[in-house]
């Protein structure tokens, strides 16, 4: 795959038509490469408001997963998933219904670092078995850092809350949660002189690399030359949007613990009613994560990406959305009353609509005959039905895309109670192409969702 590059800079192309060798043409040169992502979200859902109506190709989707609509004949909604390996003695709470995720297999009870996930997660399954075809074997982001201590409510050490991807049963993968560690780690290459790394920090990795880009131009046909400019412009615009993050970030470490007090005691009294201080719009922070996660598919950067909207039991403050006050983590555990399972539906509707930005995303990105979602496989998961019940069966679990026309999505299918959740795993190697006879617990294949 070519690159371009520049002093302290590298940039994988999407791919071009001027790839093909002499001679053939893309059509003959295969199909073109399945990806996998997991976006995971904490918490679980309001199961009342969650499963669409109808099952089969003739279903309407639910209030939650409402975002969903420009994308509905993209998805696969599956009801009656269970992640048996969340079952165990002493398997309370939500660390030992997270980091098991892609296992399938029980975590290991331990109050230190001795953690153990029971084996290794189906997206490095896919990283060992295909990732040496792409520069990056998976990726793994997040959005929150890793916590220590113990959750003396469960007696699991917390360092599980933040781990879905292992590369070993006793290694969890580490997540990239800063935006512009990510973004400069696909498309920056740092030289060792320091000199010279600070002076290419201050530049636009698309400057670094501007005279290949030049001499690439004058080598393409006009399609190729089109679809180069489409992607260094959808580069050039989320590094933009990062920088500015990154001057907001710079100047808010410039207020004074006197100027912040002051700024919340003026917020207070423009709405004296509100009882504390809104929680943080973090929409942007993801959008340009996700942003990030598309140009690294649409690259071929990697095959493979594992994202978590909020570790375990997040307690992210959700009163930046009308009509909910208070963390995610304390509004799950709703009690069943009424006004809190609607702030708790709102967060849902909140995650899922990230989902639907990505798969929109992905679905206006050319790659071969189709786009980059139909030939991807995007799951979003959370490891609990219900955050009250602690529940783990029938897990809200959706598939976005057509795994390069291996899937029949537009569908709502319903399962036999406590389907091992491993059977979607082992569906998802056979449309890898990967030798994969059984998974953890799985008993075979998911019926009804291939084409």
């Amino acid at each position: 795959r070519r690159m371009l590059k520049g002093l302290g800079a590298s940039i994988a192309l999407p791919f071009l038509q001027a790839m093909v060798p002499p001679g053939m043409s893309s059509d003959n040169m295969g199909k073109r490469p399945v990806r996998f992502a997991c976006l995971y979200m904490p918490n679980g859902v309001n199961k009342d408001h969650w499963t669409p109506t109808g099952f089969g190709s003739k279903f309407e989707l639910s209030k939650t997963l409402q975002p969903l609509a420009n994308v509905k004949k993209d998805i696969l909604v599956l009801n009656e998933l269970m992640n048996k390996g969340s079952i165990f003695p002493g398997a309370e709470g939500h660390f030992a219904k997270t980091a098991n995720i892609m296992t399938c297999r029980p975590i290991l009870k331990t109050l230190g670092e001795n953690i153990n996930s029971g084996g290794i997660s189906f997206d490095q399954l896919i990283a060992q078995q295909k990732g040496q075809d792409t520069l990056f074997d998976s990726l793994q982001y997040g959005t929150e850092r890793v916590n220590s201590g113990i959750c003396g409510a469960t007696g699991f050490t917390r360092l599980y809350a933040a781990s879905i991807s292992w590369k070993s049963p006793t290694q969890p993968c580490t997540r990239e949660i800063d935006n512009r560690m990510a973004f400069d780690r696909l498309f920056r290459r740092y030289l060792p002189d320091t000199k010279q790394r600070d002076q290419t920090w201050k530049q636009s990795v698309l400057d670094l690399v501007a005279e290949d880009a030049k001499d690439l131009q004058r080598k393409l046909g006009r399609a190729d030359q089109d679809k180069l400019v489409e992607y260094l412009e959808s580069i050039r615009s989320l590094e933009k949007r990062i920088d500015n993050e990154d001057k907001l970030k710079a100047f808010e470490e410039q207020l004074t613990p006197k100027m912040r007090k002051e700024l919340i005691a003026l917020n207070l009294r423009i709405d004296e009613y509100k009882e504390q201080v809104v929680g943080v719009d973090v929409t942007e922070k993801l959008h340009q994560m996700l942003d990030i996660m598309a140009l690294a598919f649409q690259s071929d950067a990697t095959r493979v990406i594992t994202y978590m909207f909020g570790n375990a039991a997040s307690g992210r403050n959700f009163s930046f959305l009308p009509g909910v006050q208070g963390s995610h983590h304390q509004i799950s555990h709703h009690q069943n009353l009424p006004g809190a399972l609607e702030e708790y539906r709102k967060i849902n509707e909140y995650y899922v609509a990230q989902y639907a930005y990505f798969l929109e995303k992905l679905k206006s990105i050319p790659d071969g005959e189709g786009n980059l979602l139909d030939n991807s496989m995007i799951m979003f998961i959370s490891g609990l039905r219900d955050g009250n019940s602690h529940s783990s069966r029938n897990l809200p679990v959706i598939v976005g895309g057509k795994g390069g026309g291996a899937l029949k999505t537009g569908q709502n299918l319903q399962y036999g109670k406590e389907t091992p959740l491993a059977n979607l795993y082992l569906s998802m190697a056979r449309v890898m192409d990967m030798k994969v006879p059984q998974f953890a617990d799985s008993t075979g294949e998911l019926s009804g969702i291939y084409a």
